[in-house]
């Protein structure tokens, strides 16, 4: 790839990145009632769009710009972090190597249901001073994460039935010069 290519293919990225940040940030406050709790599924459907979209490195960059821009605009918190980050970047690592979206929805869930939540431990106790359980975090999490990568699967359904999913997924892809 020429290194004018390998710009433009890098600057299409960032801008996509950049894109989802905003909308992780701008809808963050958008939540389910489910129960006694809230789904806030907005992280995880965007999680999902980069990681099929953008990749595991892209996609975790994209994760921790929007919990650090919700942390510095008081919207977020700490615990934001760990459970975004593993959730985008299990879920871009999963689809890079099987191209199959169904295995890559699992590895949102398990990324940022158990193992992100389980990382809230020691931010919450060691980091924020608080009281808890290595699994205190993990049902919020995992009701949020499937909550939103469930949108995120009708709306990829939705591309790919449109056609626009190859469309996307190409003008986002490294083409050979």
């Amino acid at each position: 790839m020429s290194e004018k290519n390998n710009m433009q293919f890098q600057i299409r990225k960032l801008t996509a990145a950049g894109m989802m940040v905003a909308l992780g940030v701008c809808l963050s406050a958008f939540s389910i009632p489910i129960g006694a709790s809230k789904c806030f599924p907005i992280q995880h459907l965007v999680n999902v769009m980069a990681g099929i979209f953008l990749g595991p490195v892209y996609g975790t960059a994209m994760a921790f710009c929007t919990s650090l821009i919700r942390n510095l605009m008081g919207t977020g918190s700490l615990l934001a972090f760990p459970g975004s980050m593993v959730g985008a970047c299990l879920c871009g690592l999963v689809y890079q190597k099987t191209h199959r979206m169904l295995l890559a929805y699992a590895g949102e869930i398990f990324g940022t249901g158990i193992l992100g939540g389980m990382l809230c431990y020691p931010v919450a106790v060691w980091i924020m001073g608080r009281e808890a359980a290595l699994f205190t975090y993990v049902l919020p999490f995992l009701v949020s994460t499937i909550g939103g990568t469930c949108i995120a699967a009708v709306l990829l359904a939705a591309l790919a039935k449109s056609g626009a999913l190859e469309t996307l997924k190409g003008m986002l892809e490294a083409k050979a010069a």
